[in-house]
């Protein structure tokens, strides 16, 4: 299972270990750029991307939309309102490529990142705060895997991002079936009443 950065994996690696506890979840974290990459190769199965992504060859299921932000210093203009607009920030040195040195300008003042606010808030920091941008883009966060992948557990994966209750769930409905099938019981040979014997004592 791979993911970029801002997405929380937290209640669906929760829900999978209580219904599959014998099969791990391994989780890594991809950079947007290196988020196809990773399901072209097979290192992952399963991806959390954040669109746009070129679909060809892939299943995508769409989750949600991300609000855009602006990150800045604490001490930035833009921190003193609640909210800011692309025309504000006309002037600034704005960045979308989220890695240390870009969050070393923005800490000292020098540059204004524009990210979803999943990333803001997951790599938060007490020197930088983040506020929504009025007329900015939203994102999108989908799950994709390859339409090739054979392997089963995709679909119970996929089952729990949906919100499939383990009663629904394809594999445990099947195990379920099968443990609780109970054999088929033996006839037992027809008797007579004890009306119809009775009736044909009283004929002799």
């Amino acid at each position: 299972m791979a993911f970029v950065p801002g997405v929380t994996l937290t209640k669906w690696r929760t829900i999978w270990q209580e219904r599959f506890p014998r099969v791990p979840l391994v989780v890594q974290e991809v950079t947007q750029a290196g988020q196809r990459g990773v399901l072209d190769s097979g290192e992952a199965d399963l991806c959390f991307a954040r669109l746009p992504l070129e679909t060809d060859e892939l299943h995508l299921i769409r989750l949600y939309d991300e609000v855009p932000v602006a990150w800045v210093a604490k001490d930035h203009a833009v921190a003193a309102v609640e909210d800011v607009s692309l025309e504000e920030l006309a002037d600034e040195d704005c960045r979308t490529e989220v890695n240390p040195q870009a969050i070393d300008l923005v800490a000292a003042g020098e540059a204004v990142l524009l990210v979803p606010m999943s990333v803001a808030r997951s790599q938060s920091r007490r020197d930088l705060v983040y506020r929504p941008i009025r007329d900015g883009e939203s994102t999108t966060v989908g799950l994709a895997w390859r339409v090739d992948n054979p392997n089963d557990l995709i679909a119970e994966f996929i089952g729990i991002v949906r919100g499939r209750t383990a009663n629904s769930s394809r594999t445990v409905r099947e195990r379920g079936d099968a443990a609780t099938k109970k054999p088929a019981s033996t006839p037992r040979p027809a008797q007579a009443s004890p009306r119809g014997r009775s009736r044909g004592r009283r004929s002799r």
